[in-house]
Parts: C-alpha cells; sequence; structure tokens
C-alpha cells in the first residue's frame, strides 16, 4: 500500500506545470546581425536570426527586423543584455521600444491552449520554443507598423478632407510628394520585414507545431492585422495618386490661363499700337 502511495505521489509531481516566461522587446531601428555578432560570439545565428544561451539562465532569439526575445531570463539578465545590444548597436540608445509578455506552461498530458495570455503545452522543447519565439517578435514587430501605417491612414485622411472641403488641393506639391514616397517607403519596409508571417517550413512536418502556430496566429490575430495593414497602405497610395493628379491638373490649368492672358494681353498691345497710329 505504501508503495502506492508513493508511485501515486511521484506521478502527480512528474505532472506538475513548469511556467516559461517570453519577454519581447522590441525596437524602431532594424538589427544588424553581422554586428550583435561581435557582442555574441558564441551565439548561433543565421541571416535574420541570432540565439544565444545566457550564462545566468534562459536564452534570447534576435530578429533583423529589430525585436528580441528573452526566454526564461531573470529580470537583471534582461537589462544587462538590453545594454549589450545598445553597445553594439549606439543608434538603439535612443529608440522606441514595445514591449510585451507572455507565458508558456508546459503541463504533461494536456491539451493545446491559449487563455487569459497563457499557452498551455504538453511539452516544449527546442523547435517549439523558437516557434514561440518567433511568433511572439513578428507580434510586436506588427505593433510597431500598426501605429506607422495609422499614421500614414490618418494624414491622407486629412489632405482628403481638406480637399473635399475646398474642392481641390494647394499649388505647392512637393511636400506631398515627399509624404507619398515615405507611404511607398514604409510599405516595401512592411512587406520585406514581415515577410516572415508566411507559416514556417518546420511547421509541415510537424503537426504539433502546426497546431502552436495556428493557436498563437488566431491568438493575436496576425494575419488579420497584416492584410489590415496592407489594406490601408494601398488606400493611402490610392488616395495620395488621386490628390496629386487633382493638384496636377489644377495648376496646368493655371498655366493655360496663363498662356491665355498672355496671348491676349498680345492682342490687346497689337490693338493698342494700331490705334495710336
Amino acid at each position: 500500500m505504501m508503495h502506492y502511495i508513493a508511485a501515486n505521489q511521484d506521478r502527480h509531481e512528474a505532472a506538475e506545470p513548469v511556467e516559461h516566461s517570453f519577454s519581447v522587446v522590441a525596437f524602431v531601428e532594424n538589427f544588424a546581425i553581422q554586428e550583435l555578432a561581435t557582442v555574441y560570439p558564441e551565439a548561433k545565428r543565421t541571416s535574420h536570426r541570432l540565439r544565444s544561451v545566457r550564462p545566468y539562465g534562459g536564452q534570447i532569439f534576435a530578429y533583423r527586423f529589430g525585436t528580441v526575445v528573452f526566454h526564461n531570463v531573470p529580470p537583471e539578465g534582461k537589462e544587462a543584455e538590453l545594454e549589450r545590444l545598445r553597445r553594439a548597436q549606439p543608434n538603439l540608445r535612443g529608440s522606441k521600444v514595445f514591449s510585451l509578455e507572455f507565458t508558456v506552461r508546459e503541463r504533461p498530458g494536456s491539451k493545446l491552449d491559449v487563455s487569459d495570455g497563457t499557452l498551455t503545452v504538453d511539452r516544449l522543447d527546442t523547435e517549439r520554443t523558437r516557434l514561440i519565439a518567433v511568433t511572439l517578435a513578428q507580434t510586436a514587430a506588427l505593433e510597431y507598423y500598426e501605429r506607422i501605417v495609422d499614421e500614414l491612414f490618418s494624414k491622407t485622411h486629412s489632405l482628403a478632407t481638406g480637399m473635399e472641403r475646398s474642392g481641390t488641393v494647394g499649388f505647392m506639391l512637393r511636400p506631398l510628394h515627399r509624404f507619398i514616397g515615405r507611404a511607398i517607403g514604409t510599405r516595401n519596409e512592411v512587406l520585406s520585414v514581415l515577410h516572415l508571417l508566411d507559416r514556417p517550413e518546420v511547421t509541415q512536418d510537424d503537426p504539433g507545431l502546426l497546431a502552436i502556430y495556428n493557436q498563437l496566429q488566431d491568438e493575436f490575430e496576425l494575419r488579420h492585422r497584416y492584410q489590415s495593414i496592407q489594406q490601408k497602405l494601398g488606400s493611402v497610395q490610392n488616395a495620395l495618386e488621386l490628390i496629386v493628379e487633382v493638384g496636377r491638373d489644377r495648376r496646368l490649368v493655371f498655366l493655360e490661363l496663363t498662356i491665355a492672358s498672355l496671348i491676349l494681353f498680345e492682342i490687346g498691345m497689337a490693338m493698342i499700337e494700331r490705334f495710336m497710329r
């Protein structure tokens, strides 16, 4: 009987959940992975990602689009690593940051679930950790791009409202051209950096990874938010092209009126000269 009770206790203890902390910090500036490698010589890296296991516990994932994920890194370690990143890239010191905290609960035999900001899995291995890290990094980066696209969208709406009120646009098109250039540049940056929102290849051969990816994608509404950014950028570009076309037409009309006025002036002068003879 004693052996039976002890066995049950062992199984109960083995089933106790283990919580993993994921802390995400997204910078406005992108990371230069090669520069980061100078302060993380031991790290494993690819062209767009760097991973380093830290001596005081946990590991970090740094992604090219300016986001770093801390997995089970203590608070003092997190601050030390942020300072290390700023030392490697001085332009990060004055950079705005966006942060995100997330918890993964590892409980053997449990069903996959996301509730109250916590993902519950039956196990957390290396591949699952990497998948969770890159998805959280995308989420934080997406928040930044949502903000700058919303600013562009609001500015465009203001321009369109002014045209609706006055029925035309001003003659000075250079500021508008600069704004259009900014909008196109932002669109290209979003498309080039966030292409990682495509489903990772590792999920194709692992149903467990695919299920986790789908859960996180639904939890953070990644696909919907990304499509919303694309639609807003498209609306901004179309609206600005229309505004520029209206402005160009107005300048052409002004030019034609100027030419007509000069012609009338010459005719008038000719008539006056003839009358004065």
